[in-house]
């Protein structure tokens, strides 16, 4: 299959399918004329590829998904560890959420007077401060 036809079914542009073989996540099979081919099997890996992209995966971790022959073989206990980030994010997101609709509905004069709301803004700062502090050790 030609890179035209796997873009279409893919909906991956070519220019992403060419940067995918760059850095070693597929690999034609070959070339017609200036066109690269690629095996049907290419679509999974790019399927594969999108999920991982969903999940928060870096390329570099999404290549190591895969063994040398382009057949999935994936670290459980990275996925697991992925699972607990999303699942500490969710919970973040979640109490943030919760934050924003009390100080939406809220019946304090302002916003500044509201418990609820302070609340929201000291955990608010302790998390950027967090990242700050992440981010400079790093």
């Amino acid at each position: 299959m030609d890179i035209a036809e796997v873009a279409k079914r893919s909906g991956v542009p070519a220019s992403t399918l060419r940067y995918y073989e760059e850095k070693g996540l597929i690999a034609s099979v070959g070339r017609q004329g200036l066109r690269r081919l690629f095996a049907p099997e290419v679509i999974d890996q790019l399927a594969l590829i999108a999920l991982g992209q969903a999940a928060g995966f870096s390329l570099d971790d999404i290549g190591a998904m895969f063994s040398a022959d382009g057949k999935p073989n994936i670290n459980r206990k990275m996925l697991d560890a992925k699972a607990d980030e999303l699942d500490a994010t969710i919970k973040r997101l979640k109490a943030m959420s919760n934050g924003l609709r009390h100080a939406a509905v809220c019946p304090a004069r302002n916003h500044a007077e509201c418990p609820t709301f302070r609340r929201l803004l000291r955990a608010a700062a302790a998390g950027s401060f967090e990242k700050r502090q992440k981010r400079s050790a790093a």
